[in-house]
């Protein structure tokens, strides 16, 4: 009996040092994933955020040689140079930092050229930016080439640890049953105990780690017992978490603002018009011209929201779009025929100019017409009562081309690009001030240019302006 116990305890202990081996290999790659490689995804992540904002104000300054563009320009670059240090420092594979070292030599490249042209600017040499362009978004996409190839070596490298994991999970509990089977030859009450404490944890993690390796990233893995491998299940839950969180972060933030903004004005409108209807008891005119006048603010809200969510879709690639060949005058038509209250309000007389027989455009019908109303209403805006606008349209570049012109106060030359920037309302002479968000040009140039087009205005200051969009056939 004594020497039984003996082979027991000694099984046990032999037991005890495996498992203890075994929860400590895992927790290493376990913590490699957390804090090697969902960094270096981060770190991934922010260079390429970096590195787009460089360019957009790296252009906005060759642009318009306005130092506050190199300034935010200079701190991005900080930014990205930071990020760059600090993943190289973590890189724990080959294939990584030899990507992590083309991208910053290609980075070196393009701030060299970046470099060369703002010399010629300073110096007003004359060069040809288009050559420089050409040549910053062959290196910048490689740049980015390159970092999307050190992501998808990280994620491949995470998918092989926890591939790895799971095959030391299965030996160690084939191990573990063989184990047992010793166990039960000397006692089957202490073999089913092993079997419970060791077999079963095991298996649980068996089936975790096989979950992660198909994508389920719910972290539900709650083992209390051993300590050991109730450690590594928070450990298997905290990295599950994080990859949830990567993988939900951007639908979180648009279903978030959508809810949290709408819901409560949809909940102040139905209670204002129970309020005109007088459900609630009678209320004086007064009160009904009051509770109009909100009415009309919310409705102005839910359009500023739904523009603000449109617009940003459109700028992070989410915008779906579904491209069929039609005509474009009858969308003319009807933006026209929307606008009509408003050219009767104010006066303005209205000429058209849309011959048959336009080409056929492949376009997104409604998006496209979003275009033409924002472009419309922005004319009707501006004209003074009176006045007058004239839309046209025309074949044009294997194309169709579509100009709005108005009888409005006019922008200044240096306006005629950013008046395209989101938010951006360009200041008026006189005591008319119109009204709106600064966002209606911005979302038609957005749609124009997913549709393969361009969009540009042409003004005077006192002689009016044009806005002019052309699609291709």
């Amino acid at each position: 009996m004594v020497i039984g116990y003996l082979v027991i305890f000694l099984l046990v202990i032999g037991m005890s040092i495996y498992a203890v081996v075994r929860i400590g290999q895992f927790n290493e790659v376990t913590q490699s994933v957390l804090m090697t490689n969902n960094r270096m995804i981060d770190y991934a992540d922010k260079l390429s955020d970096s590195l787009l904002s460089q360019i957009r104000y790296e252009r906005k300054f060759i642009i318009t040689k306005d130092n506050v563009f190199h300034h935010e320009f200079s701190r991005m670059k900080s930014d990205f140079e930071q990020y760059l240090r600090e993943v190289m420092a973590i890189a724990d594979s080959p294939q990584v930092r030899s990507s992590l070292n083309s991208v910053k030599e290609s980075y070196q490249t393009y701030q060299s050229l970046f470099n060369e042209e703002k010399k010629y600017l300073k110096d007003g040499i004359s060069y040809s930016p288009q050559l420089y362009k050409e040549e910053k978004d062959r290196v910048t996409n490689g740049i980015i080439k390159g970092l999307e190839n050190v992501r998808a070596t990280i994620e491949q490298n995470t998918t092989d640890k926890i591939k790895n994991l799971y095959e030391a999970g299965t030996e160690a509990r084939r191990i573990a049953i063989l184990m047992t089977g010793g166990f039960l030859m000397l006692g089957i009450a202490i073999s089913f105990f092993i079997n419970r404490s060791i077999t079963q944890p095991i298996s649980v993690m068996k089936k975790k780690t096989k979950e992660i390796a198909e994508g389920d990233f719910k972290g539900n893995l709650n083992l209390s017992s051993p300590p050991e491998l109730a450690e590594l299940a928070g450990a298997f839950n905290l990295m599950c978490n994080m990859l949830n969180e990567l993988d939900k972060m951007k639908s979180d933030f648009f279903s978030s603002v959508a809810h949290e903004l709408r819901t409560p004005l949809s909940t102040l409108k139905m209670a204002i018009s129970v309020l005109l209807e007088g459900r609630e008891g009678p209320i004086t005119d007064r009160q009904k011209e009051l509770l109009r006048l909100v009415e009309g603010e919310i409705n102005r809200l839910v359009n500023l929201i739904n523009s603000l969510l449109d617009l940003s879709k459109m700028e992070a690639g989410m915008m779906t779009y579904h491209l069929e060949p039609k005509d474009l005058a009858p969308l003319i038509d009807q933006a026209i025929k929307e606008m009509g209250p408003l050219f009767d309000a104010k006066k303005i007389n209205l000429e058209t100019k849309v011959p048959e027989g336009l080409p056929v455009v492949k376009m997104d019908s409604e998006r496209v017409l979003q275009v033409i109303r924002n472009i419309i209403g922005n004319a009707v805006k501006f004209t003074p009562h009176g006045g007058y606008v004239r839309v046209s349209a025309r074949p044009a570049d294997q194309g169709v081309e579509v100009s709005v012109a108005d009888t409005g106060p006019g922008i200044a030359s240096e306006n005629l690009t950013t008046v395209f920037e989101k938010f951006r309302q360009i200041p008026v002479k006189g005591t008319f001030r119109p009204k709106g968000t600064g966002l209606g040009l911005a979302i038609a140039k957005q749609i124009v240019t997913h549709h393969g087009g361009k969009i540009w205005a042409e003004s005077e200051i006192g002689h009016g302006s044009t806005f002019v969009f052309v699609l291709p056939a």
